[in-house]
Protein backbone atom coordinates (compact mmCIF):
# COMPACT_ATOMS: atom_id res chain seq x y z
CA UNK A 1 0.00 0.00 0.00
CA UNK A 2 1.36 3.51 -0.75
CA UNK A 3 2.14 6.10 2.51
CA UNK A 4 1.58 8.96 0.67
CA UNK A 5 0.37 10.05 -2.85
CA UNK A 6 1.33 13.62 -3.74
CA UNK A 7 0.88 15.61 -6.64
CA UNK A 8 3.77 17.34 -8.38
CA UNK A 9 3.70 21.13 -10.43
CA UNK A 10 3.70 19.04 -13.52
CA UNK A 11 0.24 17.39 -12.83
CA UNK A 12 1.91 13.65 -12.19
CA UNK A 13 1.65 11.92 -9.03
CA UNK A 14 3.99 10.83 -6.75
CA UNK A 15 3.81 7.52 -4.36
CA UNK A 16 5.87 7.45 -1.49
CA UNK A 17 6.07 4.00 0.44
CA UNK A 18 7.62 4.13 3.81
CA UNK A 19 8.58 0.65 5.06
CA UNK A 20 11.01 -0.94 6.97
CA UNK A 21 13.44 -3.45 6.04
CA UNK A 22 12.11 -5.84 8.04
CA UNK A 23 8.50 -5.59 6.64
CA UNK A 24 9.25 -6.31 2.87
CA UNK A 25 10.35 -9.64 3.39
CA UNK A 26 13.55 -9.37 0.84
CA UNK A 27 15.09 -13.38 -0.47
CA UNK A 28 18.69 -13.11 1.03
CA UNK A 29 21.14 -14.83 -1.52
CA UNK A 30 24.94 -15.00 -0.83
CA UNK A 31 27.31 -14.84 -4.14
CA UNK A 32 31.07 -14.85 -2.57
CA UNK A 33 32.12 -11.53 -0.55
CA UNK A 34 28.65 -10.09 -1.06
CA UNK A 35 24.80 -10.38 0.06
CA UNK A 36 21.78 -9.45 -1.99
CA UNK A 37 18.49 -8.81 -0.75
CA UNK A 38 15.74 -9.10 -4.00
CA UNK A 39 12.02 -8.17 -3.79
CA UNK A 40 9.43 -6.71 -6.04
CA UNK A 41 7.71 -3.49 -5.29
CA UNK A 42 4.12 -3.81 -7.06
CA UNK A 43 1.65 -0.89 -7.18
CA UNK A 44 -1.74 -2.17 -7.57
CA UNK A 45 -4.41 1.29 -7.00
CA UNK A 46 -7.52 -0.96 -7.73
CA UNK A 47 -8.70 -4.60 -7.14
CA UNK A 48 -6.22 -7.25 -7.90
CA UNK A 49 -8.64 -8.83 -10.90
CA UNK A 50 -6.73 -5.47 -12.39
CA UNK A 51 -3.35 -5.50 -13.93
CA UNK A 52 -0.60 -3.66 -11.35
CA UNK A 53 -0.08 -0.13 -12.72
CA UNK A 54 3.97 -1.40 -12.34
CA UNK A 55 6.38 -4.12 -11.00
CA UNK A 56 9.52 -2.48 -9.94
CA UNK A 57 12.14 -4.97 -9.42
CA UNK A 58 14.65 -4.04 -6.09
CA UNK A 59 18.07 -5.21 -5.56
CA UNK A 60 20.25 -4.19 -2.47
CA UNK A 61 23.88 -5.27 -2.64
CA UNK A 62 25.76 -5.44 0.54
CA UNK A 63 29.59 -6.40 1.01
CA UNK A 64 29.98 -9.50 3.31
CA UNK A 65 31.87 -8.44 6.18
CA UNK A 66 35.26 -10.32 6.84
CA UNK A 67 34.00 -11.08 10.14
CA UNK A 68 30.20 -12.14 9.23
CA UNK A 69 28.87 -15.46 10.30
CA UNK A 70 25.43 -16.68 8.93
CA UNK A 71 22.95 -16.53 11.46
CA UNK A 72 22.33 -20.91 11.34
CA UNK A 73 26.07 -21.18 12.29
CA UNK A 74 25.41 -19.04 15.49
CA UNK A 75 25.40 -21.96 18.28
CA UNK A 76 21.97 -21.24 20.40
CA UNK A 77 19.96 -19.85 17.23
CA UNK A 78 17.17 -21.91 16.44
CA UNK A 79 13.71 -23.49 18.33
CA UNK A 80 15.33 -26.02 21.10
CA UNK A 81 13.89 -27.82 23.80
CA UNK A 82 15.94 -30.41 25.88
CA UNK A 83 18.07 -31.15 29.01
CA UNK A 84 21.21 -31.86 29.41
CA UNK A 85 23.85 -29.12 27.86
CA UNK A 86 23.97 -31.18 24.71
CA UNK A 87 24.77 -29.28 21.25
CA UNK A 88 23.49 -30.57 18.57
CA UNK A 89 24.34 -29.50 14.55
CA UNK A 90 22.25 -29.84 11.99
CA UNK A 91 23.53 -28.45 8.33
CA UNK A 92 23.26 -29.07 4.57
CA UNK A 93 26.35 -31.23 3.24
CA UNK A 94 27.69 -30.72 -0.28
CA UNK A 95 26.87 -33.93 -3.56
CA UNK A 96 31.10 -35.67 -2.08
CA UNK A 97 29.61 -35.29 1.57
CA UNK A 98 32.50 -33.41 2.54
CA UNK A 99 32.01 -30.54 3.77
CA UNK A 100 28.94 -27.82 3.83
CA UNK A 101 27.20 -27.50 0.67
CA UNK A 102 27.97 -23.72 -1.09
CA UNK A 103 24.91 -23.45 -2.02
CA UNK A 104 21.36 -23.25 -0.43
CA UNK A 105 19.73 -23.76 -4.06
CA UNK A 106 18.89 -27.73 -5.08
CA UNK A 107 17.64 -28.36 -8.28
CA UNK A 108 14.45 -30.53 -8.75
CA UNK A 109 14.93 -34.07 -8.21
CA UNK A 110 18.50 -33.93 -6.91
CA UNK A 111 19.91 -35.12 -4.00
CA UNK A 112 20.50 -32.95 -0.72
CA UNK A 113 22.11 -34.53 2.43
CA UNK A 114 21.16 -33.41 5.86
CA UNK A 115 23.53 -34.26 8.31
CA UNK A 116 22.92 -34.33 11.88
CA UNK A 117 24.81 -34.74 14.72
CA UNK A 118 25.35 -34.36 18.38
CA UNK A 119 28.16 -33.17 20.24
CA UNK A 120 29.30 -36.62 22.29
CA UNK A 121 31.78 -35.13 25.00
CA UNK A 122 31.88 -36.77 28.16
CA UNK A 123 28.14 -37.74 27.69
CA UNK A 124 27.87 -42.27 27.52
CA UNK A 125 27.32 -43.07 24.13
CA UNK A 126 24.30 -41.46 22.46
CA UNK A 127 22.11 -42.40 19.22
CA UNK A 128 20.85 -39.65 17.28
CA UNK A 129 17.30 -39.99 15.53
CA UNK A 130 15.20 -37.84 13.07
CA UNK A 131 11.97 -38.48 14.93
CA UNK A 132 10.03 -36.37 12.38
CA UNK A 133 10.62 -33.85 9.66
CA UNK A 134 8.37 -31.17 7.61
CA UNK A 135 9.43 -29.16 4.54
CA UNK A 136 7.79 -26.52 5.81
CA UNK A 137 7.67 -22.82 3.45
CA UNK A 138 8.37 -20.55 6.74
CA UNK A 139 11.05 -20.72 9.41
CA UNK A 140 8.56 -21.26 11.80
CA UNK A 141 5.90 -23.53 11.67
CA UNK A 142 2.17 -21.45 11.88
CA UNK A 143 -0.98 -21.96 11.22
CA UNK A 144 -0.89 -20.57 7.55
CA UNK A 145 2.60 -22.51 6.27
CA UNK A 146 2.69 -24.97 4.09
CA UNK A 147 3.95 -28.37 5.08
CA UNK A 148 5.21 -30.99 3.42
CA UNK A 149 5.93 -34.33 5.42
CA UNK A 150 9.35 -35.89 5.05
CA UNK A 151 9.52 -38.24 8.27
CA UNK A 152 6.38 -39.55 10.43
CA UNK A 153 5.59 -42.08 12.43
CA UNK A 154 8.32 -41.79 14.76
CA UNK A 155 11.45 -41.71 12.38
CA UNK A 156 9.90 -43.45 9.25
CA UNK A 157 11.11 -41.89 6.08
CA UNK A 158 8.10 -41.49 3.75
CA UNK A 159 10.21 -39.89 1.09
CA UNK A 160 12.12 -43.25 0.74
CA UNK A 161 8.99 -45.13 -0.35
CA UNK A 162 7.32 -41.99 -2.41
CA UNK A 163 10.65 -40.90 -4.15
CA UNK A 164 14.45 -42.40 -3.96
CA UNK A 165 15.64 -40.52 -0.32
CA UNK A 166 17.25 -42.82 2.21
CA UNK A 167 19.54 -42.79 5.66
CA UNK A 168 23.17 -43.12 4.67
CA UNK A 169 25.11 -45.80 6.93
CA UNK A 170 26.30 -43.75 10.11
CA UNK A 171 29.59 -43.42 10.62
CA UNK A 172 29.36 -42.82 14.49
CA UNK A 173 25.47 -43.56 16.12
CA UNK A 174 25.58 -40.02 17.24
CA UNK A 175 25.55 -38.84 13.66
CA UNK A 176 22.53 -39.73 11.00
CA UNK A 177 22.66 -38.07 7.14
CA UNK A 178 19.36 -37.97 5.72
CA UNK A 179 19.95 -38.37 1.84
CA UNK A 180 16.96 -36.56 0.50
CA UNK A 181 15.91 -36.21 -2.72
CA UNK A 182 14.45 -32.95 -3.65
CA UNK A 183 10.52 -32.88 -4.11
CA UNK A 184 8.12 -30.07 -5.88
CA UNK A 185 7.26 -28.01 -3.21
CA UNK A 186 7.11 -24.44 -3.10
CA UNK A 187 9.36 -24.37 -5.98
CA UNK A 188 11.45 -21.37 -6.40
CA UNK A 189 10.57 -20.14 -2.76
CA UNK A 190 12.55 -20.13 -0.02
CA UNK A 191 11.92 -23.76 2.23
CA UNK A 192 12.62 -24.59 5.82
CA UNK A 193 13.48 -28.58 6.90
CA UNK A 194 12.09 -28.55 10.41
CA UNK A 195 13.07 -31.75 12.39
CA UNK A 196 12.20 -32.73 15.42
CA UNK A 197 15.67 -34.65 16.81
CA UNK A 198 16.07 -37.09 19.44
CA UNK A 199 19.38 -38.18 21.42
CA UNK A 200 18.36 -41.89 22.66
CA UNK A 201 20.44 -44.74 24.04
CA UNK A 202 22.14 -46.44 21.01
CA UNK A 203 21.44 -50.07 22.91
CA UNK A 204 17.97 -50.00 22.55
CA UNK A 205 15.20 -49.83 19.94
CA UNK A 206 11.32 -50.11 20.08
CA UNK A 207 9.10 -49.22 17.32
CA UNK A 208 8.75 -45.58 18.93
CA UNK A 209 12.80 -45.04 18.64
CA UNK A 210 14.53 -45.71 15.55
CA UNK A 211 15.64 -44.89 11.97
CA UNK A 212 13.46 -46.70 8.94
CA UNK A 213 13.67 -46.06 5.39
CA UNK A 214 11.94 -48.14 2.35
CA UNK A 215 13.89 -50.38 0.52
CA UNK A 216 12.33 -50.67 -3.46
CA UNK A 217 14.22 -53.76 -3.83
CA UNK A 218 12.85 -55.87 -0.81
CA UNK A 219 9.83 -54.14 -0.89
CA UNK A 220 9.87 -53.80 2.98
CA UNK A 221 10.90 -51.22 5.31
CA UNK A 222 14.52 -51.70 6.89
CA UNK A 223 16.09 -50.66 10.41
CA UNK A 224 18.89 -48.28 9.50
CA UNK A 225 20.81 -49.17 12.60
CA UNK A 226 20.01 -53.24 12.63
CA UNK A 227 18.26 -54.76 9.61
CA UNK A 228 17.86 -58.27 11.61
CA UNK A 229 15.50 -55.90 13.78
CA UNK A 230 13.59 -54.65 11.02
CA UNK A 231 10.14 -55.85 12.29
CA UNK A 232 10.44 -52.69 14.74
CA UNK A 233 9.84 -50.59 10.97
CA UNK A 234 6.22 -52.71 10.25
CA UNK A 235 4.17 -50.06 11.74
CA UNK A 236 5.12 -47.55 9.21
CA UNK A 237 2.40 -48.26 7.00
CA UNK A 238 0.24 -48.22 10.24
CA UNK A 239 1.18 -46.18 13.44
CA UNK A 240 4.19 -46.81 15.93
CA UNK A 241 4.42 -46.63 19.77
CA UNK A 242 7.20 -46.96 21.95
CA UNK A 243 6.86 -50.43 23.85
CA UNK A 244 10.44 -50.96 25.37
CA UNK A 245 9.86 -50.52 29.23
CA UNK A 246 13.99 -50.23 29.50
CA UNK A 247 13.56 -47.31 26.65
CA UNK A 248 11.13 -45.63 28.67
CA UNK A 249 13.13 -45.66 31.65
CA UNK A 250 16.06 -44.18 30.17
CA UNK A 251 13.76 -41.72 28.23
CA UNK A 252 12.64 -40.88 31.40
CA UNK A 253 16.21 -39.51 32.62
CA UNK A 254 18.64 -39.29 29.67
CA UNK A 255 16.50 -38.25 26.79
CA UNK A 256 16.79 -34.97 25.05
CA UNK A 257 14.50 -33.68 22.41
CA UNK A 258 14.83 -30.46 20.08
CA UNK A 259 13.21 -28.96 16.97
CA UNK A 260 15.71 -27.59 14.78
CA UNK A 261 15.43 -25.51 11.60
CA UNK A 262 17.56 -26.05 8.62
CA UNK A 263 17.48 -23.37 5.94
CA UNK A 264 16.08 -21.28 3.90
CA UNK A 265 16.81 -23.72 0.90
CA UNK A 266 15.38 -22.80 -2.87
CA UNK A 267 14.38 -26.04 -4.87
CA UNK A 268 14.47 -25.35 -8.28
CA UNK A 269 13.65 -26.23 -12.21
CA UNK A 270 16.85 -27.24 -14.13
CA UNK A 271 16.81 -24.58 -15.76
CA UNK A 272 16.30 -22.27 -13.03
CA UNK A 273 19.49 -21.73 -11.12
CA UNK A 274 20.31 -19.06 -9.20
CA UNK A 275 23.04 -18.50 -6.80
CA UNK A 276 22.45 -19.16 -2.91
CA UNK A 277 24.41 -19.76 0.61
CA UNK A 278 25.75 -22.60 2.42
CA UNK A 279 23.05 -23.70 4.56
CA UNK A 280 23.84 -25.06 8.42
CA UNK A 281 22.40 -24.89 11.86
CA UNK A 282 24.24 -25.45 15.46
CA UNK A 283 21.29 -25.35 17.93
CA UNK A 284 22.18 -25.59 22.14
CA UNK A 285 19.51 -28.23 23.75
Amino acid sequence: MVSHLNVLPTGEGEAQFDYTFAECKFKKLIKGKHIKYQNELTYRPQAKTKPASFVYPIECVQKRPETWIPPFLNPGSGVSAGRGGLVIHMSLLNEQLTGVAETNVIPLGSFMPIWAAVEQKSHQPLLLLMEQCVAASTPELQPGSQVYPIINNKGCLLESKRGNSMFLPRYHSSAIILYLQSFKFNLGEEVYIHCKLVVWDPEVFNEGKKACHYVKESGSWELLDDPFQSSLCSCCDSTCKSRSRRGLEWESHDQSRTHSVLGPLIIVEHNNKPVGSSVSQDVLV
